[in-house]
């Protein structure tokens, strides 16, 4: 694997692990009261941006609702690297499935996933699509939640014809099964013939969009100082635990425990690939016995309206401290950040300590 390739995944790789580690976290430290809020904003929230422009950018404008809905679930899914199924039953009823392993509850954190926590994701999202839509009576009826022990999460838009209280906008059936289909002749984007690298930087795009919509509502639903504290607490834990498996993918050495200069400067090429597989503009230069990289501007935040700016930096940093700590535990990692009217400046000296 080419190393830019490798990169673009490791982004995906640790910015999926952020979203299902910061569920976990807030159901394991604030109840779930509290996850399942942040589920429904967050989702909410990517509805209200993408779901109306992402019809007209996948052609499904001029589609029946219910099939147009479960088409949009079925290709923003896979063009993001999520196996997603689909079937169309008629123009008032449509059904899209999500077979396991769950991208969003990655591993075995599934396990600790409680059923209202999964199914504000789809009160946030599939249940707004018929008031996107200006269409009162579209629904969606979830046949089955992963969560739940079902063998995939699974549901069907429906037209019922008349318009919906907000309560019957998303409704369980778990007596009802989705239809079998045949992966073969399922629907079809280009991406089947796109390039290996191409695929992967779109599904890193979908996993920075994950913690692009995440900085904002966690600082709005708990405040700038719990949301950096939470974000902070499980970044720092992402980052130390998966800081090997990329360092792999990159051919980087691992288990270094040099605290050396050398060392710095494998940490310094970690870092920087991934900062510039994400769009950052990077430079990197030695001086005074560390490596020093830098960052112009801050691309993953630069249209996010934060309620405070350096919180929401100092969070997401803290993925970046916790891979310093995995690949080198002799190095010292100290970071200098500022946003002004030339807008961010951020820089990472490493050294031996």
């Amino acid at each position: 694997m080419m190393a830019s390739e490798a990169a673009y995944r490791a982004v995906g790789t640790l910015y999926n692990a952020l979203m299902t580690a910061l569920v976990i976290g807030l159901v394991s430290r604030r109840g779930s009261d509290t996850a399942r809020e942040y589920i429904f904003r967050h989702f909410r929230r990517q509805h209200l941006e993408k779901f109306l422009p992402g019809l007209q950018k996948l052609g499904l404008a001029d589609e029946k609702d219910a099939p147009a809905c479960a088409l949009y679930h079925y290709h923003s899914n896979a063009l993001g690297g999520v196996k997603t199924g689909y079937l169309r039953e008629s123009d008032t009823k449509a059904w899209v499935r999500y077979p396991p392993p769950r991208w969003m509850w990655k591993g075995t954190a599934i396990a600790a996933v409680p059923h209202d926590v999964s199914a504000a994701f789809l009160h946030g999202w599939h249940g707004h699509n018929g008031v996107s839509l200006n269409n009162p009576g579209l629904g969606f009826v979830c046949t089955g939640m992963t969560v739940d022990g079902k063998p995939g999460l699974e549901g069907y838009y429906y037209d019922y014809g008349r318009p919906l209280k907000e309560e019957e906008r998303v409704r369980f059936a778990y007596d009802e099964e989705m239809p079998r289909i045949d992966w073969k002749t399922q629907p079809k984007l280009a991406t089947e013939n796109w390039p290996e690298e191409r695929r992967l930087r779109t599904f890193r795009s979908y996993a920075m969009g994950y913690v692009q919509t995440m900085l904002p509502v966690l600082q709005d639903l708990l405040g700038p100082q719990d949301a950096q504290l939470e974000m902070g607490r499980v970044a720092r834990l992402v980052g130390l635990q998966f800081h090997e498996e990329t360092a792999r993918d990159l051919d980087l050495p691992t288990d270094v425990e040099r605290g050396d200069l050398d060392s710095a400067r494998l940490f310094a090429r970690w870092l920087t690939a991934l900062l510039s597989a994400e769009g950052e503009e990077i430079s990197t230069e030695e001086k005074d016995g560390a490596v020093v990289v830098r960052m112009q501007g801050w691309k993953l935040a630069r249209d996010l309206q934060l309620v405070d700016l350096l919180a929401g930096f100092d969070a997401w940093n803290e993925l970046w401290l916790g891979a310093a700590g995995a690949h080198d535990r002799f190095l010292k990692l100290e970071t200098s950040r500022s946003y002004g009217d030339e807008g961010w400046q951020a820089a990472w000296r490493i050294a031996p300590r």
